[in-house]
């Protein structure tokens, strides 16, 4: 829930990664995403650790995005997953392998296309029929073999928020295994002579906190390859597996250890991989269990208001421009203010943002000290979906985005200002009292 390197003084003072929350508000300013840097490492290397020998993790860009963050995924030897021409392009400018690159995405634009073919990304991961035509035509014209995997749509309920779930059979994403749409797709890709099938991939959603779906997510892919390897002679080199893992948001939460849903994977694979054949490279992809502990966002008290016989309301100076994940899937996240000692008595508060919206509520019910105009208020858990989900809603700049490690702190994003707002704005071409 909160990162690794938190401490908190015996007179409430708190840090991370070395760093007093006070320093980084005076330095600069608030609302602020801080990210820490040992969190992040031990995350990546856990499951690097898990997957030594016999697998590749490959960090979900969309989880948080930015070139410092890239940079720091090869640094530790992770793949990258990309969905999008403009992550694609972070990676080209963070100089990242882009044979390490998988390209996702249920809709690729024929610029989107045309840039992975030019970047030689390691490979397409295919959403459709439509999608599987356009990338072998434009691979045709540019006289190129594309490597491609198939997303295949597994069946399978991941016990989560209805808008992160993907693996079901009636949803946006990847060719299903129900109606026979899989088989075609396998069939026409090894037809195609400018792609090459190296095998398939399914996520099933997102902040996943039980096992036995990921398990069975693994389980379906194996199954779907035997009954491919039966029908057209074809055995998968690459099975990937998604991601999904769950974080601890709150006390509650209690998610699965990564390395204990691998090693019943790579069971699965030992034991279905058939005769004769190599078992497939196994990838993983995490994202929000790599950066959302990490993260936490720091906010500045602005307003404490007690509605007769109703909530306290603490209001913040961000809310859900900087953080839409409450208003959107009824996201619930801890809160703990600077500066106060643990036997302060507390109070249940409702903590607000500034946003034009009554939704706007980044934690329904949070029990803290009483707060004042003026405190620092730290919301844990914030490193995934946060930033990578901001929006300049009622013109509030984004904030910025700092590192923290031993003691002290870099920029990776800066904070945007008023200026900014305005730069892509151009004048009214209309004169007055003309009609159109």
């Amino acid at each position: 829930m909160r990162p690794r390197t938190y401490r908190k003084s015996s007179d409430g003072v708190i840090s991370v990664g070395g760093v007093k929350l006070e320093d980084l508000a005076a330095q600069y300013g608030t609302p602020l995403y801080v990210l820490d840097y040992e969190t992040l490492v031990a995350n990546m290397r856990a499951y690097r650790d898990a997957l030594a020998h016999w697998g590749t993790p490959y960090y979900a860009g969309k989880a948080f995005c930015c070139r410092a963050m890239v940079e720091l995924v090869a640094q530790e030897q992770f793949g990258l997953d990309v969905v999008s021409g403009g992550e694609l392009y972070t990676a080209r400018t963070a100089g990242f392998d882009m044979s390490r690159v998988l390209f996702h995405g249920n809709v690729k634009t024929a610029a989107e296309i045309d840039a992975g073919l030019q970047s030689d990304v390691g490979h397409f991961v295919i959403d459709s029929i439509d999608e599987l035509v356009a990338v072998n035509q434009a691979a045709a014209q540019s006289q190129r073999v594309a490597p491609v995997l198939l997303r295949l749509t597994p069946g399978i309920e991941a016990h989560t928020h209805e808008f992160i779930r993907t693996g079901q059979f009636d949803s946006k994403f990847g060719l299903a295994l129900a109606n026979g749409i899989a088989e075609e797709a396998v069939e026409r890709a090894l037809a195609c002579t400018n792609l090459r099938l190296d095998g398939f991939h399914a996520h099933i959603g997102s902040q996943i906190l039980t096992v036995e779906p990921l398990v069975a997510n693994a389980q379906a892919l194996l199954q779907f390859s035997l009954r491919m390897l039966e029908q057209f002679g074809y055995w998968p080199r690459i099975l990937d597996i998604g991601g999904g893992f769950g974080v601890q948001y709150t006390k509650s939460d209690r998610p699965p250890d990564p390395a204990v849903v691998l090693r019943r994977v790579k069971g699965l694979v030992d034991e279905w991989t058939p005769p004769g054949h190599r078992p497939p490279q196994i990838i993983v992809e995490p994202g929000r269990s790599v950066v959302a502990e990490a993260g936490l966002t720091l906010y500045r008290v602005e307003v404490v208001k007690e509605v007769p016989g109703g909530r306290v309301y603490v209001a913040v100076d961000g809310g859900m421009g900087d953080n839409i994940r409450p208003a959107l899937y009824q996201a619930v996240y801890s809160a703990e203010l600077d500066g106060k000692p643990d036997d302060v008595p507390l109070q249940e508060v409702s903590v607000a943002g500034r946003y034009c919206e009554t939704g706007d509520l980044l934690i329904a019910s949070v029990k803290l000290p009483m707060p004042t105009r003026g405190d620092l208020l730290a919301v844990w858990g914030t490193g995934a979906y946060n930033y990578a989900m901001a929006s300049t809603y009622n013109r509030v700049p984004r904030p910025a985005v700092v590192l923290v490690r031993q003691g002290d702190s870099q920029a990776w994003i800066e904070r945007e200002r008023w200026e900014d707002l305005v730069q892509w704005d151009r004048p009214l071409q209309v004169s007055p009292g003309v009609e159109a």
